[in-house]
């Protein structure tokens, strides 16, 4: 017993926090699970010898530490964060809460996955009403340490005590507009003084109580505010769109200030080791002189490119670093090689100049567009640097969706409003929307809308994700808006510096034009310009880097990538993005034709076989068109047709005039239509008469369908040359003999119609008890297709038209992680799955196997599919691309023995994101 007590008692303390400087560091950049993206990389690059300014972490168990203690710090954090401060004081010789040599500290967020602008920063903490006096005694700087003080009171008050900032903005507004002073930098020592004094009095009439001075108290403030950032509502948003686990948390770094607001020799910037939006190998950045990150990311200043070609090419005349300060500069791009060249990636890193001293505050890999992803991966084989399996895990397939739609015309007449920055491409076309929650509510609507902001900040992410495009007033190429929308994949034009917005009155005006919240507006954020009204598109150019990357993962991918196509053109699409056959198509789409649909409600109102034969006679040329249009497209290629589908009441008239039309077309009465719909009504038709059951009832429809899939294909081969390879889905098989019943039928038109036809009879396994009978059923079936968005359904007892209604509730209370309409539930879906891939293969096989729901497009489910061992995945035609990549990703993934440690780094972070 006291062996023990013993034990207990010498447990050694948690470790929460680890230290870095030039000298030693605890960490490493492998930690990023444990010290966030920011402090991993920050020690990292300690380790690298590389100027970082020394600090400490806080680790992301911490943050679910201070959530299960009831967002308190616990006591044994304490004397380790004051340990952390003793080691920044002995770094950089400074104390903090001196009255003579004052530390300043930075307390930042840093989750394992980038969240760029979601959680809160404070800077300068450490000063208060003594600190600053120190302060601009020790730097001989008066106006440096007040301006300094005010961003603190700013920053604080609104992260920690939780005001608005816009209320500090307008006191700041307010006296320049006094003083007739234009820019913050023209303000004196005296006048943030003033400010100061402004600011504290807000401070103390809306926290009701005064602004605090104890410096200890200030950084426990900030630290708790971090780990409360982490569950507020831009953080939750960006973590639900982006798929992030809450249980992951995020890490606080604290580290000692450099300031870039010291004077002429000072300054800021963020840079991307390479074009974030182009991918074009050149350095890609922008800085400010005399001032403070914030100041450039928030875009309340015009900033200044790092390169004269970046200058010259934005048509900029503020000097370039490389002028303003060619040896810094020089330093600057040395990083930048070493950087790229241990990370082997493009990074996104933020420096400060202080009085000419360059220091790195972080690097972390950056956010880019479709077309510079593809670009730099491909470029990066080409220069040795990495392989052609890190290419394939370096492109995140959501990503492509960028690249397979429609871009603008050229050659189409235009009316340009103005021109802004071309912070991330695309075009975009939309309403004009002022505010994020319209935005929201727009695209709800099913409205594409492009919202207009002054400048967006992280309280705007969740309009920033609905828009199809947003536009800035202010702001640069490294604002808010632009990295947000390049990681979104949304165009983005920024800077649009003639344009004034104005939320409250939901205008925008232009050299003398308004436009008013509705109207029509159109994004070139390849360009740059803002356009009046809809411009006309072209299709995408799908060659180059894309065609380079996409023939890397076909030469990688085991499973075969289809499209779901019932339509010539949706067919040819998915031929031209790849497609290697059609793994649905879906025959009732071709009922709805207006053509066609009066035989279609005659057969559905035939009382006998007759009428029922008359009116399929007049439908059976119409299906041969049909299939021989898909066959001739997809000449050699496999195609799976689905077998008439959903209930019969789809295809009934809704209004009376319909009705009346096909009174006159069958010869029937009106009331005798309308006793015949109300026979055929449904208390829940999803799980009523339809798909085979159909085929048990009418065996005439399918009887149709079978005779013109066979002449279509024999007509295919004497056109084409290629014999199409038919594959006959039979739906919503529950019991073996169903599917035995309808293939005895299908075989013996087979044998009549087109004896030479090579053709498959399979089914789509859409029920639970279908997949848990599976070794049943795969006697009579040569391939299954798993139909998930019914088996979703079914598994569940939700139904996907209305789960809109509750579904966010599930995800907001943490009930459900992800909408299992959008990602496959591989715990209890994917299980039926398993358990009916393994039994039919135990009874057949060779018995052929994929997936044709919406999943088959969604790379998290695709993975899944490879890790059973499906033979193809079959999408929506312009998701091709994303399945074939995703599909070659997979595969990597399932050849973790034949991985590097990089290439398993990469992996895990491409999953995960």
């Amino acid at each position: 017993m006291s062996n023990t007590s013993v034990s207990h008692k010498n447990t050694p303390p948690t470790k929460w926090v680890y230290l870095f400087s030039a000298a030693h560091s605890d960490g490493s950049g492998a930690m990023k699970n444990l010290l966030g993206g920011k402090g991993a990389n920050l020690a990292e690059m300690a380790h690298l010898g590389l100027p970082v300014p020394p600090g400490f972490t806080v680790t992301t168990e911490m943050c679910n530490e201070y959530y299960k203690n009831g967002k308190q710090l616990p006591a044994d954090l304490t004397s380790q964060i004051v340990d952390g401060i003793k080691h920044i004081e002995k770094n950089v010789g400074a104390v903090f809460g001196s009255t003579q040599n004052p530390l300043l500290v930075s307390v930042r967020s840093g989750a394992r996955v980038s969240m760029p602008g979601m959680m809160d920063t404070v800077l300068n903490l450490g000063l208060n009403d003594d600190t600053v006096k120190a302060l601009a005694e020790h730097s001989g700087d008066a106006r440096f340490a007040y301006d300094s003080y005010r961003r603190f009171i700013q920053m604080y008050a609104n992260v920690v005590l939780g005001l608005d900032h816009h209320d500090f903005e307008d006191i700041l507004d307010t006296y320049k507009r006094d003083h007739d002073l234009d820019e913050d930098t023209d303000i004196d020592a005296q006048g943030w003084q003033d400010i100061i004094a402004d600011y504290k009095d807000l401070v103390a009439r809306e926290h009701d109580a005064p602004f605090p001075q104890d410096v200890h108290a200030q950084l426990n403030g900030a630290i708790s505010a971090v780990f409360d950032s982490w569950m507020n509502n831009r953080a939750i948003t960006y973590r639900k769109i982006n798929a992030i686990p809450p249980e992951w948390g995020t890490a606080v770094t604290v580290q000692a200030m450099v300031f870039g607001n010291m004077g002429q020799k000072c300054a800021t910037g963020v840079a991307f080791t390479r074009n974030p939006s182009t991918g074009v190998n050149e350095f890609y950045g922008e800085f400010l002189i005399n001032a403070q990150g914030e100041d450039v990311v928030a875009g309340i200043r015009t900033p200044q490119h790092l390169t004269i070609k970046g200058k010259n090419d934005h048509g900029s005349n503020l000097p370039s670093m490389e002028e303003a300060m060619p040896d810094v500069f020089k330093q600057l791009c040395d990083i930048r090689t070493r950087l790229e060249t241990h990370y082997k990636d493009m990074q996104d890193i933020e420096f400060t100049v202080q009085n000419d001293i360059l220091y790195m505050l972080q690097t972390r890999t950056g956010k880019r567009t479709a077309e510079a992803a593809l670009k730099i991966a491909v470029d990066m084989v080409n220069e040795g640097v990495i392989s052609k399996q890190d290419a394939i895990m370096r492109v995140d397939p959501h990503a492509l969706d960028q690249l397979l739609h429609p871009t603008l015309d050229p050659k189409a007449v235009k009316h340009i409003l103005t021109k802004g920055l071309p912070a991330s491409p695309g075009a975009a076309c939309g309403m004009l929307v002022f505010t994020a929650d319209d935005a929201e509510k727009y695209a709800g609507e099913g409205k594409k809308v492009i919202l207009a902001r002054t400048e967006t900040s992280p309280e705007d992410i969740h309009g920033m994700h609905a828009a199809n495009g947003i536009l800035t007033s202010r702001g640069g190429m490294t604002s808010h808006a632009a990295v947000v929308a390049r990681g979104m994949g949304r165009c983005c034009v920024a800077g649009a510096g003639a344009i004034v917005i104005n939320a409250k009155e939901k205008t925008l005006t232009v050299d003398g034009l308004t436009l008013k919240q509705d109207d029509i507006i159109t994004l070139d954020g390849g360009t740059g310009d803002v356009i009046n009204g809809e411009i006309a598109t072209v299709k995408p150019q799908l060659s180059g880097d894309f065609a380079t990357l996409m023939a890397w993962a076909d030469e990688t991918r085991r499973m075969k990538v289809r499209a779901n196509a019932e339509t010539p053109t949706d067919a040819q699409t998915a031929l031209d993005f790849g497609a290697q056959g059609i793994g649905l198509c879906r025959t009732e789409h071709m009922f709805f034709d207006p053509n066609r649909i009066l035989n279609v409600r005659a057969m559905i109102m035939a009382n006998d076989n007759a009428a029922r034969e008359q009116a399929l006679s007049a439908l059976e040329p119409e299906q041969y068109k049909d299939f021989l249009a898909l066959f001739t497209i997809m000449a050699g290629l496999p195609v799976t047709v689905r077998l008439l589908d959903p209930p019969l009441h789809e295809f009934l008239p809704h209004h009376e005039h319909e009705i009346q039309e096909l009174s006159t077309h069958t010869g029937l009465s009106v009331n005798a239509i309308q006793t015949r719909m109300a026979q055929l009504h449904e208390s829940n038709p999803m799980l009523g008469h339809r798909g085979c059951r159909l085929g048990v009832s009418f065996p005439q429809i399918y009887d149709m369908q079978v005779r013109a899939l066979f002449k279509a294909a024999l007509e295919a081969e004497k056109q084409t040359g290629n014999a199409p390879f038919v594959e006959i889905m039979v739906p919503l098989v529950s019991v073996s003999k169903e599917l035995e019943t309808i293939k005895k039928r299908i075989d013996a038109i087979a044998k009549d119609t087109a004896p030479s036809v090579n053709y498959l009879v399979g089914t789509m396994i859409e029920l639970p008890r279908a997949a848990l009978t599976a070794d049943e059923i795969a006697h009579s079936a040569h391939f299954f297709s798993f139909g998930t968005n019914d088996l979703t359904q079914t598994t569940f007892g939700i139904s996907r038209d209305d789960a809109g209604s509750f579904l966010p509730d599930y995800q907001r209370h943490g009930l459900m992680m992800h909408d299992p309409f959008v990602r496959l539930d591989q715990v209890g879906v994917g299980q039926l799955i398993e358990i009916a891939y393994n039994k039919g293969r135990a009874m057949r096989p060779d018995i052929k196997t994929g997936i044709c729901g919406e999943h088959g497009g969604d790379p998290s489910s695709i993975e899944f599919c490879e890790k059973v061992g499906l033979d193809y995945v079959s999408c929506s035609p312009y998701r091709v691309p994303i399945a074939r990549l995703a599909a070659a990703q997979a595969s990597i993934m399932h050849k973790k023995d034949d991985l590097s440690d990089d290439e398993m780094t990469q992996t895990a972070s491409l999953m995960v994101a």
